[in-house]
């Protein structure tokens, strides 16, 4: 039988600076929140935009990196896969969240603040987080 895919790509901008924490182990687990924005027309002929918001989660190498090259704005490139997951909070009630479990990143032209940056980018053979 044939194993299923679960492969996003996705180009955005960061609505905030990444959060880089470590585990007990010392892997660097890094999150962020990815905008990206279609613009389309309506039946009327108006410009129409829609942005969707994205929770990047980075785990190893390439969160290290994410942490500390990446920052509010910055637009990036990046690929992974879909995690979906509940948790129960105090008050008892169930919590769904929806995250990007990157594996690889490439920094693109600048942040949007006008900074430079651009170029780099990094592969990460095995995403981690399991």
């Amino acid at each position: 039988m044939a194993r299923g895919i679960n492969k996003v790509i996705l180009v955005g901008n960061l609505g905030d600076d990444p959060e880089t924490k470590y585990t007990q182990g010392g892997m660097a687990v890094t999150s962020a929140s990815l905008a990206t924005t279609s613009v389309r027309k309506d039946k009327d002929g108006n410009t129409q935009e829609r942005t969707e918001w994205h929770r990047l989660k980075f785990f190893g190498k390439v969160a290290e990196i994410a942490g500390e090259y990446l920052r509010k704005g910055s637009q990036v490139y990046v690929e992974g896969s879909i995690r979906y997951d509940k948790f129960t909070g105090q008050d008892g009630q169930e919590r769904y969240f929806t995250d990007i479990v990157v594996d690889q990143m490439q920094m693109l032209g600048g942040r949007g603040d006008g900074g430079g940056g651009g170029g780099g980018g990094m592969r990460q053979e095995r995403g981690g987080g399991d």
